[in-house]
């Protein structure tokens, strides 16, 4: 293990430089093939200096080093969006990187998958403390299979359904088939976004890394630590142990708390996400700050889109708190795991009766963005025209009980602990 993190100081270019010279020395790989996994442009990250920086070191000395974009299920990236990604255009890539491509991960499309192993439902029993039991076919995109070493490179951020995001979380989901994606977002989904973001160790993690045990191809980590903008932290190991300093320094620069629930939060979600689906993430990070009752306003003007992969599935079963999908279960049984869990994830911890057909969320959640105000009850949430908004005058009401978190979607809040 490689690395080094810091709350108060950031890492130069040099100091990036200086710890990937080390990894890489201790490691033969002169003209071996090399897939790097990276995340798409919903996760800050300085991905160009890491371009430019993993070609200064390894592009002379192997055959490939090839980038595979973990997309999951968000929607493939342009060549324009790509060139935003990596900081280096397809044209430019061609003349200067003449052995690197850049590839979009596929979930959907089954000639771009292999089954690697198979989760069993004992194990599954076991992994998840009996919350399901299903059996699990482990698939991956195949392209793995191309190359002599996987590099994972991406940052660790407070997650809604693995706890904490990143290291091989950028395989499954990154990198998978739909089965173990909706695996295991559904266990997520069941433990609750409450209980699970920001936690270190849980159900969905290890069902990731007992998933991470069927790839046979070696896999080294890069995790990194942002805070803002700025990259505070890198660990360069196995994806275990990368991946857990990641998360411990994460989870102090990541991690806000505050001493009192607040009644309304008016969440900013970040212009690096272009649909609901993405841009929840201004609900997950602020859920565990709302006082019951309260309420978090998601504000994003430029999103008009529920989701451009699951618009429809979402269209047909709104957003609902966990237990109206599991007091439901024959209607709802055959809807995948992973719309079923970000349903419940946006409208947040709740009851259902099934004998009154009440539905109680703890928390309102309204959308304040381009999708329209019948759209919006049609799924289930509030509606609120953003231009009806100021948010500059929620500034100054924090004493009010009112919070206004600008670029959301990253950083998570939460209550002090008692005691």
């Amino acid at each position: 293990m490689h690395g080094h993190g810091s709350l108060s100081q950031t890492l130069t270019s040099a100091d990036i430089q200086q710890i990937l010279a080390q990894t890489f020395a201790e490691m033969a790989l002169d003209g071996k093939r090399i897939l790097v996994i990276i995340p798409d442009g919903t996760r800050t990250a300085p991905l160009p200096t890491f371009f430019q920086l993993l070609y200064a070191q390894l592009g002379k000395r192997v055959a490939r080093l090839d980038y595979l974009i973990a997309l999951g299920t968000h929607p493939p990236m342009s060549e324009e969006a790509i060139t935003r990604l990596v900081g280096v255009s397809k044209e430019e890539r061609a003349a200067q990187y003449p052995n690197v491509q850049v590839y979009n991960h596929q979930w959907s499309d089954p000639d771009t998958l292999q089954t690697i192993g198979v989760i069993t439902s004992e194990e599954a029993r076991k992994l998840t403390d009996g919350t399901l039991t299903d059996e699990v076919p482990v698939t991956l995109n195949r392209m793995i299979f191309d190359y002599d070493q996987l590099l994972i490179c991406g940052p660790v951020f407070p997650h809604e359904v693995a706890g904490f995001s990143g290291g091989a979380k950028y395989l499954f989901p990154g990198i998978a088939g739909a089965d173990i994606i909706n695996f295991s977002h559904w266990l997520g989904a069941r433990k609750t976004s409450m209980a699970t973001i920001g936690v270190k160790d849980t159900h969905v993690r290890r069902v990731i890394h007992r998933a991470a045990e069927f790839v046979d191809v070696p896999v080294l980590c890069l995790a990194l630590v942002m805070q803002g903008q700025e990259l505070h932290g890198l660990y360069c190991g196995n994806y275990r142990e990368a991946f857990e300093r990641a998360a411990d320094l994460s989870g102090q620069l990541n991690i806000v708390y505050t001493d009192r629930p607040f009644q309304r939060v008016l969440s900013m979600a970040s212009e690096h996400y272009d649909d609901l689906w993405t841009a929840a993430k201004a609900m997950y990070k602020t859920e565990p700050a709302i006082a019951d009752g309260g309420e978090v306003i998601i504000y994003a003007p430029h999103i008009s889109e529920v989701s451009y992969t699951h618009g429809e599935l979402i269209d047909r079963i709104g957003y609902h708190v966990r237990d109206y999908f599991l007091q439901q279960w024959e209607r709802f049984k055959d809807i995948p795991g992973g719309i079923l869990a970000h349903s419940t994830h946006v409208k947040g911890s709740g009851t259902y009766d099934p004998e009154t057909g009440i539905e109680k969320p703890r928390i309102q959640v309204t959308l304040a963005t381009g999708i329209p105000e019948e759209r919006c009850r049609r799924i289930n949430l509030g509606y609120l025209d953003y231009r009806s908004l100021d948010p500059q005058g929620w500034a100054q009401r924090e004493s009010e009980g009112i919070l206004l978190v600008p670029n959301a979607g990253e950083v998570l809040y939460r209550l002090t602990p008692a005691g």
